[in-house]
């Protein structure tokens, strides 16, 4: 959708008001209205590299699941292995069909048992995809062991990022955040309420995302603001994650493309569980090799390779460009292509074809940007 056309039809998040107040520049994304920009692009991704920034991600798809077999049902529909987990503990994984193709990638938050024996967790699922991963969850979920509670309307989810998110973000909240690990999250108390604390992001940088009640998320975004932490748009959010090389769904991957061809290996864990939903596809990638693997360009000069834009080796089209932006950190032309595995090792030259030329590329290890404060 342009974003000149009504936006009327689209959904708003309960801090969708103070964006606006904020003069929030908004766009049409996965059926919401969202802020794209603040102050601008280049300063509140600056802000997020060398200081703290903060997203509203309540369009996120939120769920709570709770079930006496809910890590054992879970197994069966991803490629990590969760029954390691411990009460506190986070992965990082995807849903996958039968063809081993993502359907989304997730996080999911062990919380542990309850004096029942009741298994409680809480899987946050991509915007674009909320509808479709609930239908196939409630589809493939033993729902006499499983229940699940949809809160994707009901709660603020608000991404506190950078350097400072620590100390930024500490003052509002009344458990110790300091010795909470990376992928580590809690129940915690905010501003005096209850909130879900997670210590993850997708900036490459250290910080928090915290689910709370409407009336406390826009509490705590005045104050955040208050505080001096800068409101940052879907623009910021997306150069961001390009230079920490974090996948985009639909993008970089999508019910077309495995685990493996993404670079995505480390969530699959063959040796450690038993069947689910995609492993014989998988198996037979890991035994012959995948035939092309996303991998990380670098553009010479300033041009930028946009989604879409064709990659060329020897005049021949070999793969295609699925992210691309100027990084505002590294000052370079940065790309995600999928190219032939022949063509995929670190130092390739390769081109990409930008309006009827073709300019030179080389592959470079990913991510293009790793934070001195998670070395």
């Amino acid at each position: 959708m342009a974003e000149s056309e009504t936006l009327s039809n689209l959904l708003r998040t309960p801090l969708f008001d103070l964006e606006v107040e904020q003069k929030a520049r908004l766009t049409a994304f996965s059926g919401w209205e969202m802020p794209v920009q603040f102050s601008g692009l280049k300063q509140e991704h600056e802000a997020v590299r060398t200081a703290v920034g903060m997203f509203d991600i309540s369009h996120m798809g939120k769920f709570v699941l709770k079930g006496k077999e809910l890590l054992k049902s879970l197994q069966s529909l991803v490629p990590s292995d969760l029954e390691g987990l411990q009460p506190g503990q986070a992965q990082y994984s995807v849903l996958l069909n039968p063809q081993a193709g993502i359907i989304d990638d997730i996080i999911f938050y062990y919380q542990g048992e309850d004096e029942t024996g009741e298994q409680h967790g809480v899987l946050i699922v991509n915007a674009a995809t909320t509808v479709k991963d609930k239908t196939w969850l409630l589809e493939h979920l033993n729902s006499t062991a499983v229940r699940l509670e949809d809160l994707s309307r009901n709660k603020v989810l608000i991404a506190i990022q950078g350097p400072q998110a620590l100390v930024s973000f500490q003052p509002f909240v009344q458990e110790d955040l300091s010795s909470l690990k990376a992928f580590g999250h809690l129940e915690a108390t905010v501003l005096d309420e209850p909130a879900f604390i997670a210590r993850t992001g997708y900036t490459g940088e250290d910080g928090f995302e915290v689910m709370l009640d409407p009336a406390v998320g826009q509490k705590l975004w005045r104050s955040l603001r208050e505080a001096g932490v800068t409101p940052c748009g879907l623009g910021a959010r997306d150069t961001l994650r390009l230079e920490a090389a974090m996948c985009l769904y639909g993008q970089d991957i999508n019910d077309k493309t495995t685990p493996l061809e993404a670079g995505l290996g480390w969530l699959v864990h063959l040796d450690n569980k038993g069947d689910f939903i995609g492993r014989s596809v998988l198996e037979k990638q890991k035994a012959s090799g995948v035939e092309r693997r996303l991998v990380g360009l670098q553009m010479e000069g300033r041009h930028i390779a946009r989604h879409g834009y064709p990659v060329v080796s020897g005049s021949k089209v070999v793969g295609e460009v699925t992210s691309g932006t100027l990084s505002p950190t590294l000052g370079k032309a940065i790309a995600l292509a999928y190219v032939p595995t022949a063509l995929s090792k670190v130092g390739q030259s390769l081109e990409v074809k930008i309006r009827g030329k073709t300019y030179p590329a080389t592959v470079v290890k990913k991510p293009f940007y790793r934070s001195p404060s998670r070395l």
